[in-house]
């Protein structure tokens, strides 16, 4: 199988920010650096959201596993090969299916690592296909081509009608693999042309895919709308490869991307930056407002990046946060978890999985 990696794991390296609470110490000022930034859940409060509550349920967000072909520098997942025990069970995706069998939410968000590495994501994918959910994969292009028990998921996925959003750092070789890892460019041009080989990003074929920019270094995106525009143009002259939409993401300041920022030396300015660029008009507009995240052991979370953070969500007093005791009235009524990685969702035109805010 190939790999692609551009660097190891944080617990690969047994270094102290693969725990979760040592990295919430840094956000708050308590370790690694000594400055503070104003408690994000103030300024949700001046934006008249404290405490932050659901707004609706919409999206089933599963990460599947953190098991990758892929290393990349900025991972908030941590994701990568050596990740081979952090993946979810069928008995757990069973209870997921459940709670979509009886529940009107509408849209199955899969994600990992490589959510296609885990041996029961075809089964899932079309189970959740078969109850009328609409389906989308988090899919890191290069897993395509990692073994040829992949190359058919291009195919796989037009059956299903599965929508397709993938990380492409940039239009160039040199920044994509970076961030990515060598090779990872070219592997991934071969499977932008496979998608669309099968349909994928063209006009009336109903086949969605979208691509997800997020900065290669210590700074704020630019606007999702120019970026789009040149990523469209670009990857068409260069390749002849089209896709529907481009969704710009802001690099959260956790896991692999606070790593970076400590070992740069570009923390506090990273954590500066994203407090000035705060919006409050976005702050209505959060992702973990309309989604429940559930992670690899079937924990329950807010966001993603919750989850990245082992901040479950808030439950009534001796209720487990997990699938056992998923109570989705519950769920739609809760206080939405707040720290200071939240700053990433509402700088600048905000960020979400589907890209800007605003």
């Amino acid at each position: 199988m190939s790999i692609h990696q551009k660097t190891k794991s944080l617990s690969a390296r047994g270094s102290e920010l693969s725990d979760t609470g040592f990295q919430l110490k840094v956000l708050n000022g308590h370790s690694g650096t000594e400055t503070h930034f104003p408690p994000f859940a103030l300024k949700a409060a001046d934006a008249g959201f404290f405490p932050m509550k659901p707004s609706r349920i919409d999206v089933l967000q599963i990460n599947i596993g953190k098991l990758c072909n892929q290393a990349c520098a900025h991972c908030h997942v941590d994701a990568g090969p050596d990740k081979k025990t952090e993946n979810m069970s069928k008995e757990n995706l069973e209870k997921c299916l459940k709670i979509l069998q009886t529940s009107d939410i509408t849209t199955v968000d899969i994600t990992g690592g490589a959510p296609e590495m885990n041996q029961h994501f075809r089964w899932f994918a079309e189970s959740c296909r078969a109850l009328g959910k609409q389906v989308m994969v988090r899919c890191n292009l290069t897993i395509i081509l990692a073994n040829k028990k992949y190359h058919d998921l291009p195919d796989f996925f037009a059956k299903n009608q599965i929508h397709v959003v993938s990380s492409l750092p940039y239009f160039s070789k040199v920044r994509t693999d970076a961030q990515r890892g060598d090779g990872v460019f070219e592997d991934s041009i071969k499977a932008l042309q496979l998608l669309n080989a099968v349909g994928y990003g063209k006009e009336n074929s109903g086949l969605l895919l979208d691509l997800v920019y997020n900065p290669s270094g210590a700074f704020l995106p630019g606007q999702q709308a120019e970026l789009e525009r040149e990523f469209k143009q670009q990857l068409l002259r260069r390749y002849g490869i089209v896709f529907n939409q481009l969704f710009v993401i802001t690099n959260m300041p956790i896991s692999r991307f606070l790593d970076f920022l400590l070992e740069t030396n570009n923390y506090e300015e990273y954590m500066n930056a994203l407090v000035t660029a705060f919006n409050p008009l976005v702050v209505g507009n959060v992702m973990c407002r309309t989604m429940v995240s559930v992670g690899w052991d079937g924990s329950l979370y807010d966001c993603d990046f919750n989850q990245m953070l082992g901040l479950p969500v808030n439950t009534t007093a001796g209720r487990r946060a997990h699938l056992d005791d998923f109570d989705l009235i519950e769920i739609s009524e809760r206080n939405i978890v707040l720290n200071q990685h939240c700053y990433g969702c509402t700088a600048g035109s905000g960020s979400s999985c589907g890209g800007e805010l605003s």
